[in-house]
């Protein structure tokens, strides 16, 4: 090999070592610590009574712990308790829409199998792909009562109009 040709393949050598050292690994910003890659805890959780059972709504968090948007949310936990116990986990609600320009705002569950008469608590916990998992939501706290049926036209009855003065 003559010596301009190993100046060539040595300044090859150091222009794809700086190109690689420039690049990196690709990442664009500084590492995360985990606990501020947790999504935001959700404050709007509501409960109403419904026929076939109690509706739990609550709307998508927006940001990580961290201040950042929101990109990999994966699911919802769906937690319940009794006025004094422990919570535990119902149902998970998967969220399938990442990738969709649109991206839904407000979630809903539906607990079929909340018992007239008893007292639940409710929390919600959201989860990354990553399974990071934020702070569980505000909670709130419903009894399940039969709720009153609306009113049938059929057995309506008109006041019965009084005169004037």
């Amino acid at each position: 090999m003559t010596l301009a040709r190993r100046r060539l393949a040595k300044l090859a050598v150091l222009t794809l070592l700086g190109a690689a050292l420039w690049l990196g690994c690709g990442v664009k910003s500084e590492p995360v610590p985990p606990e501020r890659a947790s999504p935001q805890r959700i404050v709007g959780l509501r409960a109403s009574i419904q026929r076939k059972g109690i509706l739990l709504t609550w709307p998508r968090p927006q940001r990580y712990v961290g201040g950042g948007r929101m990109r990999n949310l994966a699911r919802f936990d769906v937690m319940r308790a009794s006025p004094t116990g422990q919570y535990h986990r119902i149902a998970q609600v998967l969220v399938t829409d990442q990738q969709r320009f649109q991206q839904r705002q407000r979630f809903s569950y539906l607990d079929k199998n909340a018992q007239v008469g008893a007292t639940y608590r409710y929390a919600i916990i959201s989860v990354t792909d990553d399974g990071y998992r934020s702070a569980p939501s505000n909670e709130v706290a419903i009894t399940r009562t039969i709720p009153k049926p609306a009113p049938n036209p059929e057995h309506f009855v008109l006041p019965t109009p009084t005169p004037l003065p």
